[in-house]
């Protein structure tokens, strides 16, 4: 089958000729290869596709973009973050999303970020919140921290009323971060806006979890590796007579998720009937939010561009995917990965962190390597400036030398870096500066 029309054709041709103006190296071949699996699989019709070598399975436009070359990597460190099955009582299926599930386009991936689907059985909502809560505290207890990995955070629960935690005013209502010490704890002490004392406790959350969601730092020692992994929950509870409800009152859609184990397909399959019908439009609309949002408030034009290839290969406007694609491959986009692990390495820094200063100075010397191997002139000069005055604190972290500031600085210069890299090229091309300026950009 033709991968597109005449008139589609020539609109590849106006994107090769704009990626050749910018330096982007768009692979023609390679392009045309992904666009004509993406008509076979358009014509197709089947949501779903399975690589039976592997087990992993998705939905077929996220399959396109997956590659296996990392699988072991990204399923040892799912044994850390994932859940598990209690038979009669919980069904569990992990996938990755983000960055990580489009590793075959993403050169420089960013988190190792996980999604799971939980799925409990219980008579009633109350019962189906009381398991949530007793897994997630578990897991958290469980997995706070070993030879290569330290838990964050988690979050669970929302506020019951308006507090002040560290000096930050919270409104009723909003998710509730827990660090390892407040679970272990079961509960910590705030006070409300007006000075009283309030005491919220994870059992008194309970019966509302709201978005749930556990972060961790993990080592990858042989290869010289630090990450944060998170794992986003989309929980579930059947009753007695099959009907299935969100805790959240929201069943997530499938459309940006690689599942690691082909066991799941059962449960996936159950609740992929309760997906809503107009899950694609809505998944859709909540991306252009998040396009305007970085367009116009959060200013990130790295962002902008990963939303926006979501969007344009989930609605058919693939030639502006595939110069997405290729942008992502180029070496300035390294400075992504980077911004993420001086984040990473800052996490490692909470007292008590199973992950080692070793571990963190090696990453800092592969961070120091990937910004002179990518940048030039006064710009390289100046990260690598801050990086190295990073690393001078690391050798000097028992001292109690602070951290945060060095990290804060470098980040937005590199922020400022990613935003003037991918802004210049992204509104170069007419067809995607158009949609940029109809999101309000």
């Amino acid at each position: 089958m033709e991968p597109s029309s005449s008139a589609g054709a020539a609109d590849l041709e106006r994107i090769i000729e704009s990626a050749g103006r910018l330096g982007v190296e768009l692979d023609e071949a390679e392009a045309l290869q992904w666009l004509t699996a993406m008509a076979v699989a358009e014509a197709e019709g089947d949501d779903i596709s399975i690589d039976e070598e592997t087990g992993v399975f998705g939905h077929r436009v996220s399959m396109l973009d997956f590659s296996p070359a990392d699988l072991a990597r990204f399923r040892a460190i799912g044994r850390i973050v994932e859940f598990y099955d209690e038979p009669g009582v919980v069904d569990t299926a992990l996938a990755l999303s983000g960055s990580a599930a489009q590793s075959k386009i993403q050169t420089y991936p960013g988190d190792c970020d996980y999604f799971e689907r939980v799925n409990i059985h219980a008579d009633t909502r109350e019962e189906a919140c009381s398991i949530l809560s007793r897994l997630m505290r578990e897991k958290a207890l469980s997995a706070m921290q070993g030879d290569a990995y330290q838990l964050i955070e988690v979050k669970f629960g929302s506020y019951p009323c308006d507090v002040v935690r560290d000096g930050r005013t919270l409104p009723k209502g909003s998710p509730i971060a827990w660090g390892p010490a407040d679970i272990t704890a079961g509960g910590f002490d705030a006070e409300t806006p007006d000075g009283d004392p309030v005491t919220v406790t994870w059992a008194g959350v309970s019966h509302d979890p709201g978005w749930c969601k556990l972060d961790w730092v993990v080592a990858d020692p042989p290869r010289l590796v630090l990450a944060n992994a998170s794992n986003m929950l989309d929980v579930t509870w059947e009753a007695p007579d099959g009907a299935i409800t969100p805790l959240d009152g929201y069943l997530d859609p499938y459309f940006q998720e690689v599942y690691l184990d082909a066991e799941s397909i059962p449960l996936f399959s159950r609740l992929a009937q309760h997906v809503s019908a107009n899950a694609l439009d809505d998944y859709v609309g909540q991306l252009e939010g998040e396009v305007h949002k970085y367009l116009s408030k959060d200013v990130n034009y790295g962002k902008v561009a990963k939303r926006m290839y979501n969007i344009f290969r989930l609605t058919g406007r693939y030639q502006e995917a595939a110069f997405l694609r290729e942008l992502f491959d180029e070496p300035a986009t390294v400075l992504y990965q980077v911004w993420s692990v001086i984040r990473t390495v800052d996490d490692c820094l909470v007292p008590g962190s199973a992950i080692g200063v070793d571990a963190c100075l090696a990453q800092m010397d592969e961070l120091i390597l990937a910004v002179v191997d990518a940048l030039e002139g006064a710009k390289e000069v100046e990260i690598v400036r801050h990086l190295l005055r990073m690393r001078d604190l690391l050798v000097r972290r028992s001292r109690g030398d602070e951290i945060r500031g060095p990290s804060e600085a470098a980040r937005a210069e590199i922020i400022n870096i990613v935003n003037n890299f991918f802004r210049d090229r992204l509104v170069a091309v007419p067809e995607i500066r158009t949609y940029m300026e109809a999101m309000g950009g």
